[in-house]
């Protein structure tokens, strides 16, 4: 088995244990390369401030799915488990 492999398998299982992070990753991407493309149609807004704009958004949604993946977490955690774990005992 290569690296290659390895490495694909690896990412694969991590995306599986914790959906957002891809979802973060594709969201910034999505972001960058669309306020990149806007970058023509700027006007006269300054290109650091064009930029700033673009980082701001794309931190923003990174920030976002990371909160929403611990949510998640908490919930599947703190929420579902517990009651699958009661369900067991009352079946016993």
């Amino acid at each position: 088995m290569s690296t290659d492999e390895d490495n694909d398998s690896k990412f694969m299982r991590k995306a599986k244990e914790n959906p957002f992070v891809p979802l973060g990753m594709a969201g910034f991407f999505a972001i960058v390369g669309y306020r990149l493309m806007k970058m023509k149609n700027r006007g006269d807004t300054k290109m650091s401030v064009h930029l700033i704009h673009m980082r701001v958004a794309a931190q923003g949604f990174v920030v976002g799915a990371i909160t929403v993946g611990v949510l998640y977490s908490m919930y599947k955690e703190y929420y579902v488990k517990p009651r699958e774990e009661q369900k067991a005992l009352t079946q016993k």
